[in-house]
């Protein structure tokens, strides 16, 4: 009997391990992925959308090989490689990110997730992966995949109970709407059931936190709304005007907006409106800085960060 609870103890450490450690990327990674890469994907029908993905890995890889030290470009390229399957490479890219950005809880979790799914033996977290994780929390306690590989490790301690009540803080806080929410509960389940732990209850009355819109924000829609249109006075005084004159007075609009989030940079709007504007006069490179600048200001604040991505996405950026 020893021997069919034991191997019946590591088939659940290698489901959860395995199977379930996707839900980390179900809530946060998954939607990152398709905003990063729906310029390709809008022009790709289904069967095709493997290889849009291979192709934008391609050009990835060549920026990448230009501008080493984008780290952004390096979570991209992770998360691009996880897509595909390909998780000690994107562990190599994440960890790439990591040493760029060091203060970013996200690609410390992202980090440890793919390095758990390259060990691929389902017998426990790697220790670089739990570093990982600790340092995620250490910069957010509220980072959902570290909280979830968090209780993992203490379940593979064989602390089920333990374990199951870090899910359950975990559902707490898990929008309604969350495409990850029947997950995390279908892991409790399992777990409780493998342990003869009764949850039934609980889970039937667990809360949720409020809706958040699941995986998309409005960060697409302000990023393309209508910008807009000049004055009566800025459209008397381009009248006389040079075309040059206007192009430097439109570059001149940009750079006070630029300007003013300097004296308050903590303005998710008046960065989508700076990427935008950038994009508009022509200055990719310009918004691509004001992209990268926006997620360092934002970046342990995940909500505020998918809705930038998903604008510069809108952007084509």
């Amino acid at each position: 009997m020893d021997g069919v609870a034991s191997s019946k103890g590591r088939t659940i450490a290698r489901w959860v391990l395995g199977g379930a450690a996707l839900i980390a990327a179900g809530a946060v990674g998954y939607s990152i992925v398709r905003n990063d890469t729906m310029p390709v994907q809008q022009v790709a029908d289904e069967a095709g959308e493997q290889a849009s993905v291979a192709q934008m890995i391609a050009k990835l890889e060549a920026r990448l090989a230009q501008s080493p030290d984008d780290a952004e470009g390096w979570r991209m390229l992770g998360w691009s490689y996880f897509q595909t399957g390909r998780y000690a490479e994107a562990a190599t890219a994440f960890k790439r990110a990591t040493t760029l950005d060091p203060d970013n809880a996200e690609n410390h979790s992202m980090l440890g997730e793919a390095l758990v799914l390259a060990s691929r033996d389902g017998k426990g977290l790697p220790a670089d992966a739990r570093s990982a994780f600790d340092r995620a929390l250490a910069l957010d306690p509220a980072d959902p995949r570290a909280r979830y590989f968090r209780a993992v490790a203490i379940d593979l301690e064989g602390k089920h109970e333990e374990a199951i009540e870090a899910w359950f803080d975990l559902l707490e806080d898990t929008p309604a709407d969350a495409p990850y929410a029947a997950d995390v509960r279908q892991v409790i389940a399992e777990v409780a059931k493998a342990n003869n732990i009764d949850v039934a209850e609980r889970l039937e009355n667990a809360s949720f936190a409020p809706p958040s819109g699941g995986l998309k924000t409005d960060g697409a829609a302000t990023a393309t709304a209508g910008i807009p249109g000049p004055s009566a006075s800025d459209i008397e005084a381009a009248k006389s005007m040079s075309a040059s004159q206007q192009q430097e007075m439109i570059r001149g609009m940009v750079d006070r907006l630029a300007a003013k989030l300097e004296e308050d940079p903590l303005n998710p709007d008046g960065w989508i409106m700076l990427m935008r504007s950038r994009v508009q006069i022509g200055d990719i490179a310009g918004a691509r800085e004001a992209r990268d600048e926006s997620l360092r200001l934002f970046r342990n604040d995940g909500t505020t960060t998918r809705r930038l991505r998903e604008a510069a996405g809108a952007l084509g950026l």
